[in-house]
C-alpha cells in the first residue's frame, strides 16, 4: 500500500505539468495568429489600388513638401512635380515669384490638353510635354531666378504641392598681391552669397566687405607680417561653389641696423649740403666786395680816357683862337679912324 500511494503521488503533478504545458501552446499560437493577422492588415491599408489604372502604388507621396536647392549660375536646373500618375492628373499649375516681379505662371489642363502661361522670361520653359512630364526647366541660370518654384498638382485624391526656394550660387573672382610694409591683400569679388577667406600662417589682418545692387558680395582681407622669417604666405577662400587657395612671396623686411644705417647717411649727407651751402655764400658775399672795389677805381679810368678828347679840344682852340685874332686885326684901323674922327 505505501508504494502505490507514492506512485500514485507522482502521477498528480506530472498531469498537471502536461496540461500547463498545452495550455502555453495554445496561447502562443493564438498571439502568432493575431500578429499575422494584425501585419497583413496594416500591409493592405498602406497598399493604394489606383482607381484609373488598378495598379498598386506601395508609397503616397506627401501633399506638400519645402525643398531648398542651389543652382550655380550659368547652369542648367530642372525642377519637377509631385510624382502622381499623370493619368490621375486633372490640373497642373506652376506658380513662380522672383523678387518684386508680378507672379508668372504656367498650367495644363488634361481634359482639354491645354497650356496657358503668362511668363515673359524665355529661359523658363517646360522642356516636355506636359502630359509626359511636368518638370520645369531653366536654362541658363541667371541671379535673377532667385525666389520660389510652386508646382500644384490637382487629382480627384487632392491636390499636392512641392515647394521649391531656389538659391543662385555665383563664384567669387579670387586675387591675391603684396602691398607695402609685407601686407599682402586677398580678395573674394562678386560671390553668393558672401566668401570666407583665411591665412596661412595667420597675421595681423583686417576684413571688410561690400554689397553690390545684385546680391553679389565682395569680401577682403587685409594681412601683415612683422617677421622677417615669413616669407611664403597662402590666401585660403571657401565658398558654397568650391574652395581655392592662392599663394605670395613676401619681400624681405629690411633689418633694424640697416634702417639706422640709412638714417645715418642721409644726416651725413645734409651736413654736407648745409656745409657746402655755408662755403657757396662765403665765396659769393668775397665776389660782391671785389666788385664794389673795382666799382670805386673807375672814376681815375674815365679820366685817363677823356684825355684824348681834352687834347682835341686844345688843337682846336688854337685855330678859333687864330680866327678871332683875324677878324681883331680886320677891324681895328676902322675903329681907329673913328675914333679918330670923333676926338676931331
Amino acid at each position: 500500500m505505501p508504494c502505490s500511494w507514492r506512485a500514485s503521488d507522482l502521477q498528480l503533478p506530472l498531469i498537471l505539468t502536461v496540461i500547463l504545458v498545452a495550455a502555453c501552446l495554445s496561447a502562443g499560437v493564438d498571439v502568432l495568429v493575431t500578429s499575422s493577422n494584425s501585419t497583413q492588415q496594416r500591409a493592405k491599408d498602406n497598399t493604394s489600388v489606383s482607381p484609373v489604372d488598378g495598379k498598386q502604388n506601395h508609397s503616397k507621396p506627401p501633399t506638400e513638401a519645402n525643398i531648398s536647392q542651389h543652382i550655380l549660375m550659368d547652369t542648367k536646373a530642372e525642377l519637377s512635380c509631385p510624382p502622381i500618375p499623370l493619368t490621375n492628373v486633372i490640373l497642373i499649375i506652376w506658380k513662380i515669384i522672383l523678387g518684386d516681379k508680378p507672379l508668372c505662371m504656367r498650367s495644363y489642363r488634361r481634359d482639354k490638353n491645354e497650356t496657358t502661361k503668362n511668363c515673359t522670361d524665355e529661359r523658363i520653359i517646360w522642356p516636355y510635354r506636359p502630359d509626359q512630364n511636368s518638370s520645369l526647366q531653366i536654362d541658363p541660370v541667371a541671379i535673377t531666378h532667385d525666389g520660389h518654384y510652386e508646382c500644384e498638382v490637382v487629382t480627384p485624391n487632392g491636390n499636392f504641392h512641392y515647394t521649391y526656394n531656389l538659391q543662385v550660387l555665383v563664384a567669387p573672382e579670387i586675387t591675391l598681391f603684396q602691398s607695402k610694409n609685407r601686407t599682402a591683400v586677398c580678395k573674394a569679388v562678386a560671390g553668393k552669397p558672401a566668401a570666407q577667406i583665411s591665412w596661412t600662417p595667420e597675421g595681423e589682418c583686417v576684413f571688410g566687405h561690400e554689397k553690390w545692387g545684385n546680391g553679389t558680395v565682395t569680401v577682403q582681407s587685409t594681412c601683415r607680417w612683422a617677421e622677417s622669417n615669413v616669407s611664403l604666405v597662402s590666401c585660403s577662400v571657401s565658398h558654397e561653389t568650391g574652395n581655392w587657395s592662392r599663394s605670395i612671396q613676401l619681400n624681405p623686411g629690411a633689418p633694424k641696423q640697416n634702417i639706422l644705417l640709412i638714417v645715418y647717411i642721409i644726416l651725413l649727407i645734409f651736413m654736407i649740403v648745409i656745409i657746402m651751402g655755408f662755403i657757396w655764400l662765403l665765396e659769393v658775399n668775397g665776389c660782391r666786395k671785389c666788385n664794389l672795389k673795382k666799382t670805386d677805381a673807375t672814376p681815375v679810368i674815365e679820366e685817363d680816357e677823356m684825355q684824348p678828347y681834352a687834347s682835341y679840344t686844345e688843337k682846336i682852340n688854337p685855330l678859333y683862337d687864330t680866327t678871332k685874332k683875324v677878324k681883331t686885326s680886320q677891324v681895328l684901323p676902322s675903329e681907329v679912324d673913328g675914333a679918330n674922327l670923333h676926338s676931331l
